[in-house]
């Protein structure tokens, strides 16, 4: 086979401390659409298309390429992530424990497997977006789990959010099947998913990484390479201690507004326009005051990341006061019944005495 590259940078006079780029690859790219517009423009981004001839008997053609896409778990990030794939022309093959949810892939074209292990059997890299550390465990390396079914030449990418001991598990296992393993937990909850607009944070194996962008880039709008195993999952619980702590204060804000006998819509508009607007206040917060709280991400999983985050702190002595507190909350939100709401639910903790 013969390779044709064709490179081209797009850029901006602005700058930006952090450099987003696709590196060369030295593999024929998939038959995804790549799509550039899911980058800031902000950013200098250098990319390679690569294109191939079938009339070439180049030995550099010749390398296994991952045309065939795994992907276990659709719920609430999963379903999204994978039917983008479908959309940009993807091979994909799903697996989910509700079969059901399986359906609407299916009627777009996805082939679906009865288990993990034969999902990673037939496919070169497998996706897994798992709601916790115990199911990320199962999929991976229960009795019908991924390892059966995966092995050299193949890859797996582990979307959940777990903790780095967790991880480090998974991708043991993986490894010694002789499969490459990447951790890639993402910043975004469900329109950012069904947007194409999700945040990977990655470490692992570098290879496999490579190997993948296209496909991050079909489901998301930057990708971070953080190093070894263990540095995607901890980036991912920090960030969702911020958020975490950051949606507990705005609810304080909140009902300390009504209480107070001010408009909080008034309180929501005042704070976009100011050094502290957030996205996630102007678009939860009108819901909020209404108390309605449509499921974008699950109180129940933000309480779980809380917990991991505080875990890893502990593990270092570093104290996170202001975390804790907050994960009270959560905890207290999750005992009246909130779990599946969305977690700007936490609101309803401090509706009524403590």
């Amino acid at each position: 086979m013969q390779l044709k590259t064709l490179s081209f940078s797009l850029s901006s006079p602005s700058s930006s401390s952090f450099i987003l780029h696709s590196p060369p690859l030295s593999f024929p790219s998939i038959s995804c659409k790549f799509r550039p517009s899911s980058f800031s423009s902000s950013r200098p981004l250098c990319v390679s298309l690569i294109t191939i001839s079938a009339n070439s008997n180049d030995a550099t053609g010749q390398q296994e390429v991952p045309t065939r896409i795994g992907f276990l778990g659709l719920g609430i990030m999963g379903s999204p992530m994978a039917q983008n794939l479908i959309k940009a022309g993807c091979n994909v093959t799903i697996w989910n424990r509700t079969k059901s949810k399986c359906d609407p892939l299916i009627n777009l074209g996805a082939k679906y497997e009865s288990s993990p292990m034969e999902v990673a059997s037939s496919c070169d890299v497998t996706f897994a977006m798992l709601a916790d550390p115990e199911s990320a465990v199962d999929v991976a390396c229960g009795t019908q789990g991924v390892i059966h079914g995966i092995g050299p030449g193949k890859g797996y990418v582990d979307i959940s959010t777990v903790d780095g001991a967790t991880s480090k598990l998974i991708g043991g296992n993986i490894k010694s099947t002789g499969a490459l393993f990447l951790e890639a937990p993402v910043s975004g909850s469900k329109k950012p998913a069904e947007d194409g607009q999700l945040i990977f944070l990655t470490a692992g194996d570098r290879s496999l990484y490579d190997k993948v962008v296209s496909f991050l880039d079909i489901m998301g709008k930057s990708r971070f390479y953080l190093g070894d195993v263990g540095n995607g999952a901890a980036m991912k619980l920090v960030v969702n201690m911020i958020m975490g702590s950051m949606m507990a204060t705005f609810s304080e804000g909140l009902i300390l507004s009504e209480k107070l006998g001010l408009d909080p819509n008034v309180l929501i508009e005042v704070v976009s326009q100011g050094a502290i607007s957030a996205p996630m206040f102007s678009t939860k917060g009108p819901s909020m005051v209404q108390a309605l709280y449509p499921t974008a991400f699950p109180l129940k999983h933000q309480q779980k990341d809380m917990r991991l985050a505080l875990g890893m702190a502990e593990s270092v002595a570093q104290p996170t006061p202001i975390a804790a507190a907050a994960n009270e909350l959560y905890k207290v939100a999750k005992s009246r019944g909130l779990s599946d709401e969305d977690f700007s639910a936490v609101i309803e903790a401090l509706r009524t005495k403590l």
